[in-house]
């Protein structure tokens, strides 16, 4: 890993460069941003930079210090990851143990923190005494999607910096060139991900993914259509993807939101779906109050599966709701 395998956060990269060349290393660091954007790619490069034995802004990538990174086995570079969705007591004691000993390869010993923000508040506490007079040699490297997580008394003593979505043409330049998919893909999946490179490789990678966007366009053309039947045969497509329903739902609101610019603006380049430009096209019958309806029909399924109501039901309640709106839109028009 290093600065040059990493798509995107320039200006983060050269700040970074700029504190190990000017020799103002903090202890910690809060490397905050929404998932998948590229915040624990960014800090493994400059872990790899700060235990490089050059000291220079950039790892050698000669040293035996970099080759041990490189090869996942640095004894002086700790990665914490959340176990079974939060990170522990026990985990926070095991870098506590560590904390009191030198470093064996290098002058530093690093410790990247992964979805820190699923610290338990009693890891909260115990991290925060460490944070409070770290031995100089130790450095941490928090990384989050959601820093209202962890203690106001962290975030006082860890230096953030904010990571930003990667410029679509970058992330789809990348899937084109490396993932072999087409630009009509790749610019669907640059959008639909908003700028997080590492989702973008992911579903450029999921084989399905597309098939399941068709599948579920196909479910929308039912509903649009008034036909609640054929959108409720749909249910064991649905159950056999719950552990996707999130991009299911997402796919479902880029849908609608699309044919609500495409109606009101007309402007084709403002779309997402812009691949599906004729299944648009074929359902601008629908009128925009009914599409707003249709929108806050899918954010409710969305809640009301966060707070674990019975997936069947919700789902359901939601195709009959939709449905519901369509065949009300045909007649005289009644809210459910």
């Amino acid at each position: 890993m290093d600065y040059k395998d990493i798509i995107g956060h320039e200006k983060v990269i050269e700040a970074l460069k700029k504190i190990i060349k000017n020799g103002t290393i903090s202890h910690s660091y809060l490397f905050e941003g929404e998932d998948s954007i590229g915040k624990k790619k960014v800090g493994y490069a400059f872990a790899k930079a700060l235990l490089c034995r050059s000291q220079k802004p950039e790892p050698c990538n000669e040293c035996l210090s970099c080759y041990k990174f490189d090869n996942n086995n640095h004894p002086d570079f700790f990665l914490i990851e959340p176990d079974k969705g939060s990170i522990r007591v026990p985990q926070i004691e095991a870098i506590i143990r560590e904390v009191t000993t030198l470093p064996l390869e290098s002058k530093r010993k690093i410790f990247l923190i992964d979805d820190s923000h699923k610290m338990n508040i009693e890891s909260n506490i115990k991290l925060l005494k460490t944070l409070e007079e770290p031995p100089a040699y130790v450095h941490f490297i928090l990384v989050s999607s959601n820093s209202n997580n962890l203690l106001p008394t962290i975030l006082s003593r860890v230096q953030t910096i904010k990571f930003y979505p990667v410029e679509y043409d970058k992330i789809v330049d990348l899937l084109v060139t490396d993932h072999g998919k087409t630009y009509e893909e790749a610019k669907f999946i640059a959008e639909f991900t908003k700028g997080a490179v590492g989702k973008s490789i992911s579903l450029s990678q999921d084989e399905e993914f597309f098939q399941r966007r068709d599948e579920i366009l196909k479910t929308i053309d039912y509903l649009v259509k008034g036909d609640k039947t054929l959108a409720l045969s749909q249910m064991d497509f649905f159950r056999d993807n719950k552990d996707d329903i999130d991009e299911i739902l997402d796919i479902f609101l880029l849908w609608f939101r699309d044919l609500l610019l495409f109606k009101e603006l007309g402007q084709v380049e403002l779309l997402i779906n812009k691949d599906k430009l004729n299944n648009l096209s074929s359902q601008s019958q629908v009128d925009i109050r009914s599409i707003n309806d249709i929108i806050v029909r899918i954010e409710e399924t969305k809640s009301n599966l966060r707070r674990n109501v019975n997936y069947d039901l919700a789902i359901q309640t939601m195709l009959l709701n939709i449905g519901g709106i369509q065949c009300n839109d045909k007649g005289s028009r009644s809210k459910i």
